[in-house]
């Protein structure tokens, strides 16, 4: 794809499930979500769930759970089609769940040989905050990375 494509965002629902699917096996063949945790992410309250959208399709998709008592946001997922990659789409869904969660401070975990979302993520803000030992199926670390948002700082 030569130029950027005009995608939309909107909440995800249970409607768009098979369509997740899709593209968990698409996007992570090793750590695939089980079916019951992809209705999870889709129905379960208190989940930030967006979709972006071309033409009719969902090409990308994050989620995000809000700790309050922690004052932190977890970025539980984003995932963008191979072949929709590298048009802001991950990105501007980072930012929407950034900003739908509404914490101080937002994480998330990534693998260690995943250094295009690595550099995503630094480019948006995130540092290294830690690292988990054999996270991934396969035994691959994960390393986590956290973002301050300073304009949430007064949220209880």
């Amino acid at each position: 794809m030569a130029s950027k494509i005009n995608f939309e965002l909107a909440h995800a629902t249970i409607s768009d499930l098979q369509q997740m699917g899709e593209m968990e096996k698409a996007c992570f063949p090793l750590d695939a979500w089980p079916l019951i945790e992809q209705i999870a992410a889709l129905i379960l309250p208190g989940l930030v769930r967006i979709k972006a959208v071309y033409e009719g399709r969902m090409v990308g998709f994050t989620g995000g759970e809000v700790k309050r008592n922690q004052r932190v946001g977890w970025i539980t997922t984003l995932a963008v089609l191979p072949e929709f990659r590298r048009q802001g789409i991950a990105e501007a869904l980072l930012r929407a769940c950034e900003q739908e969660m509404g914490m101080p401070y937002v994480k998330l975990s990534v693998r260690r040989s995943n250094v295009q979302a690595q550099a995503l993520y630094l480019k948006c803000g995130y540092h290294h905050k830690d690292v988990w030992i054999g996270y991934y199926e396969g035994g691959e670390d994960a390393l986590v990375m956290e973002k301050r948002l300073p304009e949430f700082n007064n949220v209880e």
